[in-house]
């Protein structure tokens, strides 16, 4: 496992733990990133640019080392 910072650009990874408090999970929930989700990292490079479904959006890098991910086959 790897926290979702350490994913490489254009690769898909499913969430497997979210190691946050209140703020993170309220914030992760409103954009449907629950646990058991799968999304594409988009851009690596200061903030962490995911897609979501039809949804393109951008989580600061504190964020994102606190959620832990396993890579999708394909």
């Amino acid at each position: 496992m790897q926290t979702l910072a350490e994913v490489e650009e254009g690769k898909s990874v499913r969430i497997v733990e979210i190691m946050g408090g209140y703020g993170l999970m309220s914030r992760l929930l409103r954009l449907g990133i629950i646990k058991g989700a799968v999304v594409s990292v988009v851009r690596n490079r200061g903030p962490v640019v995911l897609r979501f479904g039809d949804s393109i959006f951008a989580i600061g890098r504190g964020m994102a080392m606190k959620i832990l991910v396993e890579e999708v086959v394909r």
